[in-house]
């Protein structure tokens, strides 16, 4: 059985690999999802990753399809008191920014689409700069004390503004983010490594990575020249023609096949090696991925190999 770890300072125990729920309704349709939301949580998964604005980049869609298909699942299953849910305010069409009024609005909402009274993680999905740190911290401290949300999270913020956020909950003695959800993978390291991985860590933050398999480039299927069906197919392919990105392939193949281990599974495990990674995020379209998704729980690399791959990554 594969030990739950503590996210921050919270009481939320997860499992060490966040099933993304960005597919739901878009790549995968409302029985694939269930599929591989119950093949998931039959590993020992228990965390679950959405947003308020999933996937309003589909022509005909308006947001909130991936929560709708979430709170349907937990619904059917009867296991709401088994998962950890988080989801994010910000983006959806409707419920754009993060004024006090919009946050609580969303909140409602995001409620209604899971099928549920509280949100276990409640994300700022991107910051929005021109509005104060008070007003989005005292409207999330207001759902805390409603009851609609247990803990709150911040991703995609500049080190600035999660500290001037931090120290005001201190100050007030409001809720305080307990997670941050940074763009990091392998070979994107930039946005996370360095003042804002050095206050998580100093704050007791848990980073939940999103894009953790760079968009699928870190699966593997992606090698220059080769073509993928995939929706996102262009972004991965990118990476495909970097130095960067061949010399971290390289690296990848030599200890995926040390460890007879899909190449998904060790990016994902150098990715859960680094400080203050408590789980990386990861979805899939289709049941068949889900093993080398999940295998991170258990597949461990040598300090030699996490050297190796920090190296061609660099």
């Amino acid at each position: 059985m594969t030990s739950l770890r503590t996210l921050g300072s919270s009481d939320l125990q997860v499992f060490p690999l966040c099933l993304g729920g960005n597919v739901f309704g878009w790549t995968a349709d409302e029985d694939t999802s269930f599929a591989v939301l119950d093949g998931y949580t039959a590993a020992g998964g228990n965390f679950i990753d959405t947003a308020d604005s999933y996937s309003a980049w589909i022509e005909g869609h308006k947001g909130g399809e991936s929560e709708t298909i979430i709170g349907k699942w937990v619904r059917a299953r009867g296991n709401r008191d088994r998962v950890v849910i988080a989801t994010k305010v910000s983006q959806h069409p409707e419920f754009q920014g993060l004024s006090a009024a919009n946050i609580k609005a969303a909140a409602d909402a995001s409620l209604r689409r899971l099928d549920t009274d509280y949100i276990d993680l409640y994300y700022t999905h991107f910051d929005k700069p021109e509005i104060p740190v008070e007003e989005i911290v005292g409207a999330l401290d207001e759902l805390v004390r409603a009851g609609k949300v247990r803990h709150i999270a911040a991703s995609n913020i500049s080190p600035e503004r999660l500290k001037a956020s931090l120290d005001f909950s201190d100050r007030e003695g409001l809720a305080r983010y307990v997670a941050l959800q940074p763009h990091y993978n392998l070979v994107s390291r930039d946005t996370y490594e360095g003042p804002l991985q050095d206050l998580a860590a100093k704050e007791g933050l848990s980073a939940v990575p999103y894009f953790s398999l760079a968009a699928g480039f870190l699966t593997g299927k992606y090698r220059p020249g080769t073509k993928v069906d995939s929706a996102r197919a262009g972004r991965a392919q990118e990476y495909a023609e970097t130095e960067r990105g061949q010399k971290v392939l390289a690296a990848l193949d030599e200890i995926a096949a040390a460890h007879d281990a899909p190449v998904a599974t060790i990016a994902l495990a150098w990715l859960a090696a680094q400080p203050t990674i408590t789980a990386p995020i990861a979805s899939a379209r289709t049941t068949d991925q889900l093993p080398a998704l999940l295998d991170v729980a258990e597949l461990k690399l040598t300090e030699e190999e996490l050297a190796s791959l920090t190296a061609a990554s660099a």
